[in-house]
């Protein structure tokens, strides 16, 4: 069924009140990864509870215990479970987001302050840490909530709602939850149809998209040291085993310039594609320049689409994040860092999973030390990693977020895998076996993740209108 034209007029009239909403989100830096910020995401979960509560969402702060990060034990940020209507004659939909952000500094880069909303004057988009991952989309399932309990008009479904705040670092402690309360004995996920997450992006900055694969995850830290203390390279240069100078040879082994894995077996786990799922690639409507206008340079790895598309989809990825320990102010400073630590990625598609691919590596990386002759220790850790997942597109689930988006964008979505990672999203296909479709709000320009992030005007505004007419259109398939 449509959605209602009140409804529509509603958001358009409301636009500015959203903004200032989402610039309130915004305001909160709910940094997952920063121990020193822990205490803004839970702010951020009290602020969204109080939020959902506000138009008639019945919901429970969940405790998830504990954690350790950066040798330090910290209490995990509440994961919010949000439900509104009981009705058995209608779809009950589960809908995933995430509250807390990348870390974000302006001198990072950023033309302003992150965790400060700006509204560009000319072209409207709406810069900030979390704009487009992942509270505007958040609040635009808000924004959807806010019109019907002010209208006091019914949803056309049932909603049930797991919003949580450490997706950026693993999601911890979220699936042992997802496990419990879905387990089939009265948990809070029984009697889920399906579930729609909306924490991805457009493929570029003209088309819709419905995404129905992701990579996975998995996430290293390499940390060499030797000497007790920093030292002079005066003094000690040439005569000690430096840390540096291990890590960045093994780090230099681990990707070629070109993207290559060259960790033995690791790319080799993929079959080629074939044909057929070539032809897909080919009708995206994307191009060469869509990935250098999104980079900010023309760097693309290759000027053939298919090859790059591949290689964000369906081809695992490693790349080097960043060094810990070292020197990185102005100036210079002739020190031998004592202990130094490397952080790499890889993404991994199906049948790749972490389990598979770890053992890999961490053989990798102690061979490659070892033919070092090095004195130094290395020390490997497994930081956090999620399994890949691809869905059936042609479900009813995906048959009705098409719909709604010709409806509101008056246009057909291309069907896309992306190239990032939610690990969750296998965790509810598998554990609640139902179908799950990535919805998006944000284009591929957003620079989640980046300096300047943004989500567009348009984005959020229309995207808001895409979010409640795929619940009517649910309704009627």
């Amino acid at each position: 069924m449509p959605a209602p034209t009140e409804f529509l007029q509603f958001v358009d009239q409301n636009a500015d009140a959203f903004i200032q909403r989402l610039s309130d989100a915004v305001a909160i830096p709910s940094i997952s990864g920063d121990a020193s910020h822990r205490k803004d995401v839970f702010k951020m979960a009290d602020w969204l509870n109080d939020q959902l509560k506000a138009v008639g969402v019945e919901t429970q702060l969940v405790d998830l215990g504990k954690h350790i990060m950066d040798d330090e034990e910290l209490q995990l940020p509440p994961a919010i479970l949000g439900r509104i209507g009981n009705d058995p004659k209608k779809k009950t939909v589960l809908l995933y987001g995430h509250f807390d952000v990348q870390p974000a500094n302006k001198s990072d880069g950023w033309d302003t302050d992150p965790f400060t909303l700006v509204v560009h004057p000319t072209n409207g988009q709406l810069i900030g840490r979390g704009s487009s991952d992942d509270k505007g989309p958040i609040l635009g399932w808000l924004n959807v909530l806010q019109y019907h309990f002010q209208t006091g008009k019914e949803l056309p479904v049932n909603l049930k709602m797991c919003f949580e705040g450490m997706e950026e670092s693993g999601s911890e402690g979220l699936d042992d939850l997802v496990k419990r309360e879905g387990s089939g004995n009265g948990g809070w996920f029984d009697g889920v149809d399906c579930v729609c997450i909306s924490d991805n992006y457009w493929l570029n900055t003209r088309t819709p998209a419905l995404t129905y694969g992701l990579r996975g995850l998995t996430y290293f830290k390499l940390t060499v040291s030797g000497p007790s203390r920093d030292l002079h390279s005066g003094v000690f240069g040439r005569t000690v085993h430096e840390p540096m100078t291990d890590l960045i040879h093994l780090m230099g082994q681990l990707v070629s310039p070109t993207g290559k894995i060259l960790i033995p077996g690791v790319d080799e786990m993929v079959p080629p594609p074939t044909e057929e799922e070539k032809a897909i690639y080919s009708g995206l409507d994307y191009s060469i320049q869509d990935i250098q206008d999104a980079a900010g340079a023309a760097i693309a790895l290759s000027d053939d689409k298919v090859n790059v598309l591949m290689g964000r989809m369906r081809y695992p990825s490693l790349s080097l994040h960043g060094i810990e320990g070292a020197f990185s102010g102005v100036g210079a400073k002739t020190v031998i860092p004592a202990k130094v630590s490397g952080k790499f990625s890889i993404r991994l598609v199906p049948p790749q999973t972490p389990d598979a691919v770890n053992p890999l590596v961490i053989a990798y990386l102690q061979s490659e030390f070892a033919k070092l002759n090095s004195k130094n220790k290395l020390h490997i850790e497994d930081l956090h990693g999620g399994k890949p997942w691809v869905a059936d597109h042609k479900h009813w689930n995906f048959e009705a977020a098409k719909r709604a988006t010709e409806a509101v964008y008056k246009q057909s979505p291309d069907l896309t895998r992306e190239g990032g990672s939610i690990p969750v999203t296998l965790t509810f296909a598998e554990t609640l076996g139902v179908n799950v479709l990535l919805l998006p709000m944000g284009r591929g320009d957003d620079g989640a993740h980046s300096t300047n992030e943004k989500l567009d005007r348009s984005n959020f505004i229309e995207g808001t209108k895409l979010l409640g007419t795929y619940l009517y259109e649910l309704a009627s398939v």
